[in-house]
C-alpha cells in the first residue's frame, strides 16, 4: 500500500516568502499539510535564535485541493537561523517537520530549515549546467590563432603521448603523460558544449606546474604557456561570454607546488618573508614540512601567515581578484581540497580564509560563484557564509553509484571510499542517504551545489553502470535540487576505473558512431530539460514514492510543476492522488513510462531501467498573508 501523505516544507519560494532574507527581516513560511492528516490544535515554528528557543505559531491560511496550508512569521535573528514545524493533534500527539522529514520525536538543530541572512549566490547559479574539462586531455588547438598545441616542445617533467595512446594510470605516467591538449583547444570545441546546453564551464588548473593535472603550481601569476598563456585564457572566456557560457577556474587554497616560487624561496633563506607561507619542521621534530597527504610535492599553506593572504586571497592584488578581473574575466572559483584548507591539527583557520576569498569576490566582481570541494560530509562549512555551493559526493554521487551500478562494483579512487567495493542500495537507501546528507544544507547551498555523476577524480560511472541506467542517473542529476555537472567525455560513453583512468583525451570524429549518438542524444536531450523548466533549477521538491526498484518526486513552484520517475529495471510505484491534483493535464517531457490515475491512486510503471518526466501545472497556492495574520509566542 502507498505510504499516508504527511506535511510538507522546503525553502522555495511557495513555501518561503523571500530567498535572500537580510538580518533582522521577518520572513513569512509556509506548511502543507493534508486534511487526512487529523484535527490539528497547534500548529508553528520552532527556532533557537542565539541558541534560545522560540515558538511562532501558525495560522490556516487556506485549503486548496485537499491541503491545508500554514503560515507563520520568523524573524531572521542570525545570520543562519534554523527552524522546524511542530505539529500538535487535537489527540495531544506532536510531530516536528525538518529537513530529514516527519518525525514523532524531537529533532536536532542540524537538520532544521534554514534562513541565510549571508550575501546570496548569483541569481544565475541555479539554472546552471556545468561542464568540467581537464584541459591537457580536451582538445589540442590547430594553430589558428597562436603558436598551436603541435608546435610546443614537451616539458622536461612530461612523457609525451599521441591523442589515442591509452592512458597511463600508474606512476611516473599518471602525473606525467602528456597530451597536449590547450585552451585555444576548448575555444575551438565551443559548439560542442553549446550543442549540449552547457552555460558553466569549469576548467581544472591553469597555472604552470610540473604535472598534467597542474595542481603543484609552480605560479600563480601567470596561465601557463603549455595552455596557450595568459592571452589564450581571455581568448577562451571572451569567445564563451559571446556565447552565453560562464567561466570558472580552479584554486588550490590547501598547497601549492614544490616548484613554485613561493616555496623554493621559503626553503633558500629561513628568514625570508614565504617561509611563513608553509608549516616547517624544526629540528626536533624531523625537520621537512607538512604537505598534502604526506606527498612532497604539494607542501601545505600555513594560512597565518597575513602576506600570504595578501597575495593570494585578501583584496584587489590578490590571486583570487586577479582572474576576476579584466582581462580574465573568470566567473567565479572552484577551490581544490577547501575541507582541509587552513586545517592541521590544533589550527583551524578554514572560516577566516574561505570568508576572505568570498569578501574578495564580492569587492571584485560580485555575480561571481564560489565552490568549495569537501569530499565527505560538507555541512559544517556551507551554511551560506563563504561557499556558494559544494563539489562533494555524500548526497547525490555516492548513494546514486550505490543504487544504479552493478552490484560489488570497485570504488576507484579519490572520492574517500573507505572501502573497496561500492555497497548496493535500494531506491529506499539512495533516498534516505540522499536526504539525510542534503539536510545539513540550507536551501540556497542545495540549488548550487554540484550533482555530478563522476569527476575527474573518481571513475566513470559508466564503467560499472548497470544496463540502461544512464538515463535514470544523468534525469537524476539534472532533477534533483544542484547544479548538473557533466565531466567531459562522458557525452561520449567513455569509461575509467579510477580517477587517472578517467581522464581520457576526448575522442573528436566519432561523435556519429552507433556507439557514441545514442549517448550523445541522451545528454543533449536530459539537459535540454533542464534548461526549458525554469522549475528544475529553484523549484520545491516533494518525494512521493519510493521502492526497491524506482524513486518518484515532484519539482514545484507557481507557474509549473516536473514530476519524475527514474528506475533501475522493470518497477511500478503508487501512491495516494491527492498527493498530485493536477496529473490529469499531465504532459510527457522524456522517457516511455507509463502514469495512470484510478480509484484514487497514481501509478507510475516501467517495463525496464529508465527516466520520465511529465509536465504539470503549477501547484495551487494562496496568496500571502500579511503580519497579522500571526501572533508571536515566545
Amino acid at each position: 500500500m502507498p505510504e499516508p501523505l504527511t506535511p510538507h516544507h522546503d525553502g522555495s519560494p511557495l513555501h518561503v516568502s523571500s530567498q535572500a532574507p537580510g538580518l533582522g527581516e521577518t520572513v513569512q513560511v509556509r506548511l502543507r499539510v493534508p486534511e487526512s492528516f487529523g484535527p490539528l490544535s497547534w500548529v508553528g515554528t520552532r527556532s533557537n535564535p542565539n541558541r534560545e528557543p522560540r515558538f511562532d505559531e501558525a495560522s490556516l491560511v487556506a485549503t486548496v485541493d485537499g491541503w491545508q496550508w500554514w503560515q507563520a512569521a520568523v524573524e531572521v535573528e542570525n545570520p543562519v537561523h534554523g527552524y522546524r514545524w511542530l505539529l500538535i493533534g487535537d489527540d495531544g500527539r506532536q510531530h516536528w517537520l525538518n529537513q530529514l522529514g516527519l518525525s514523532s520525536v524531537e529533532t536536532r538543530d542540524h537538520d532544521d530549515f534554514k534562513l541565510v541572512a549571508h550575501e546570496p549566490a548569483p541569481e544565475w547559479a541555479p539554472a546552471s549546467v556545468m561542464y568540467q574539462i581537464f584541459p591537457d586531455r580536451f582538445a589540442r588547438s590547430t594553430a589558428a590563432i597562436g603558436a598551436g598545441a603541435a608546435t610546443r616542445p614537451a616539458p622536461d617533467w612530461a612523457m609525451p603521448a599521441e591523442w589515442n595512446d591509452p592512458v597511463d594510470p600508474v606512476p611516473p605516467g599518471r602525473s606525467a603523460q602528456y597530451y597536449g591538449g590547450d585552451l585555444d583547444g576548448v575555444r575551438e570545441h565551443l559548439d560542442h558544449l553549446e550543442s549540449l546546453g552547457i552555460d558553466l564551464l569549469y576548467l581544472t588548473p591553469v597555472f604552470p606546474a610540473r604535472s598534467n593535472h597542474r595542481y603543484d603550481a609552480s605560479t600563480f601569476d601567470l596561465v601557463d604557456p603549455l595552455l596557450g598563456g595568459d592571452d589564450a585564457l581571455v581568448r577562451l572566456v571572451e569567445a564563451a561570454h559571446a556565447r552565453g557560457i560562464r567561466v570558472i577556474g580552479d584554486l588550490t587554497s590547501n598547497h601549492s607546488g614544490d616548484a613554485h616560487e613561493w616555496f623554493r624561496a621559503a626553503q633558500a633563506e629561513p628568514s625570508a618573508p614565504e617561509r611563513d607561507f608553509y608549516f616547517f619542521k624544526s629540528e626536533a621534530e624531523g625537520g621537512g614540512y607538512e604537505s598534502w597527504l604526506g606527498v612532497p610535492s604539494l607542501p601545505k599553506f600555513d594560512w597565518s601567515s597575513a602576506e600570504l593572504r595578501r597575495r593570494f586571497i585578501a583584496g584587489p592584488d590578490s590571486v583570487v581578484a586577479r582572474f576576476l578581473a579584466p582581462p580574465f574575466d573568470l566567473d567565479g572559483w572552484r577551490i581544490d581540497v577547501a575541507n582541509m584548507t587552513g586545517r592541521l591539527g590544533s589550527a583551524d583557520l578554514n572560516a577566516e580564509v574561505r570568508q576572505t576569498i568570498r569578501r574578495t569576490m564580492l569587492e571584485t566582481k560580485p555575480d561571481s560563484i564560489l565552490l568549495g570541494e569537501s569530499t565527505n560530509d560538507a555541512a559544517g562549512d556551507f551554511q551560506g557564509d563563504a561557499w556558494h555551493g559544494a563539489m562533494t559526493y555524500t548526497p547525490f554521487t555516492r548513494p546514486l553509484w550505490s543504487w544504479l551500478q552493478e552490484p560489488g562494483s570497485p570504488a576507484g579512487g579519490g572520492i574517500g571510499f573507505a572501502l573497496a567495493r561500492v555497497p548496493t542500495f535500494t531506491g529506499g537507501d539512495f533516498h534516505a542517504a540522499h536526504t539525510t546528507f542534503a539536510a545539513g544544507f540550507p536551501w540556497s547551498t542545495r540549488l548550487a551545489t554540484m550533482n555530478a555523476l563522476d569527476t575527474h577524480d573518481t571513475p566513470r560511472f559508466a564503467t560499472h553502470a548497470r544496463p540502461g541506467t544512464l538515463p535514470a542517473a544523468l534525469g537524476l542529476a539534472v532533477t534533483l535540487p544542484g547544479i548538473p555537472v557533466v565531466w567531459a567525455g562522458d557525452e561520449f560513453g567513455l569509461t575509467g576505473e579510477d580517477g587517472e583512468a578517467s581522464r581520457t583525451p576526448m575522442p573528436w570524429g566519432s561523435e556519429a558512431s552507433p556507439e557514441v549518438a545514442p549517448v550523445l542524444e541522451t545528454y543533449r536531450a536530459l539537459l535540454r530539460l533542464r534548461r526549458e523548466h525554469p522549475v528544475l533549477a529553484t523549484g520545491g521538491i516533494r518525494w512521493l514514492a519510493v521502492g526497491d526498484e524506482a524513486v518518484a518526486f515532484v519539482r514545484e513552484s507557481a507557474a509549473e510543476s516536473v514530476l519524475v520517475f527514474a528506475s533501475r529495471s522493470a518497477a511500478r510505484l503508487e501512491f495516494d492522488a491527492a498527493a498530485l491534483p493536477a496529473v490529469d493535464a499531465a504532459g510527457s517531457l522524456f522517457g516511455a513510462a507509463r502514469l495512470a490515475a484510478s480509484a484514487g491512486r497514481i501509478t507510475l510503471e516501467s517495463d525496464a531501467a529508465g527516466f520520465a518526466a511529465w509536465s504539470l501545472p503549477g501547484a495551487s497556492a494562496p496568496a500571502w498573508q500579511g503580519d497579522s495574520a500571526v501572533t508571536r509566542h515566545e
